[in-house]
């Protein structure tokens, strides 16, 4: 299929999405939101893909934010409908995928933008990348999500303290804080990102999409995450995939997943 906006590659079992506005710093705006959302859900359905990167073109911006031209005159019901298709076909669909997906933050990853890395499993940032919610100086709030994931990132009073300040963090500032997992060179950012998909598409895909669906379990209100963790643990036995890596275990061999 071809994007506009985005591309796309598979390789090694890893999907490469890429958004690919870099006049505009990969601003999202919505008929980038919905690439992305296709991409996803096609990749998602590969079974031969085990493991999403997503990353900005060039060096300057992973994603500095929303396209705000697109909505700077909306009215109230149609900001908040804004918010609501966005987080449901983008940034939901990302956080609940069952294939792991690695943010490699390249630069500025602002409102939008850290949004969407957020919703990714994994993030790791080249060392010049600058992370925000800068939503407030434009009187607004984060609507994607942030305010929520964010929160259960870095804890309540550092979101409340970032978001309100408009403040940018450093790669090294976001590791302190524990928004990202691995800092490097900006040459190192995708090769580090394969390394770590590769050690990821090495292990079951289906037990992998069960552990994702017990950890998000954790921040749904209600539901009691560790009740998911015993049903998705007695969900994998009798798979395919359960009787390979435990018979490879005792056979003294890797499995063939």
């Amino acid at each position: 299929m071809d994007y506009k906006n985005i591309l796309f590659e598979s390789k090694n079992a890893i999907a490469h999405i890429t958004v690919n506005r870099p006049k505009q710093l990969n601003a999202l705006n919505t008929e980038t939101i919905a690439e992305l959302s296709s991409v996803i859900t096609i990749t998602e359905k590969d079974k031969t893909i085990r493991c999403i990167i997503i990353t900005g073109a060039e060096d300057k911006a992973f994603v500095a934010g929303a396209d705000i031209k697109e909505f700077a005159n909306y009215s109230q019901s149609e900001g908040e409908n804004l918010a609501r298709k966005g987080q449901e076909i983008l940034f939901d669909l990302l956080e609940n995928c069952g294939t792991p997906s690695i943010a490699a933050i390249n630069g500025f990853a602002l409102g939008g933008g850290l949004e969407l890395a957020m919703a990714c499993h994994i993030r790791i940032a080249s060392e010049n990348a600058k992370m925000g919610l800068p939503e407030v100086s434009l009187g607004v709030i984060p609507g994607y999500g942030g305010t929520q994931r964010l929160a259960n990132l870095v804890g309540k009073g550092k979101a409340i303290e970032m978001i309100t300040t408009a403040g940018m963090l450093s790669a090294d500032e976001a590791k302190q804080w524990g928004l990202v997992n691995h800092i490097c060179s900006q040459k190192e950012l995708i090769p580090m990102a394969e390394k770590i998909a590769t050690k990821i598409s090495r292990n079951s895909r289906m037990a992998i999409a069960k552990v994702i669906k017990a950890v998000n379990a954790n921040f749904i209100d209600g539901v009691n995450g560790f009740e998911v963790e015993k049903e998705e643990f007695g969900n994998c036995f009798g798979t395919a995939e359960f009787k390979e890596g435990t018979r490879a275990f005792l056979e003294k061999r890797k499995p063939n997943f």
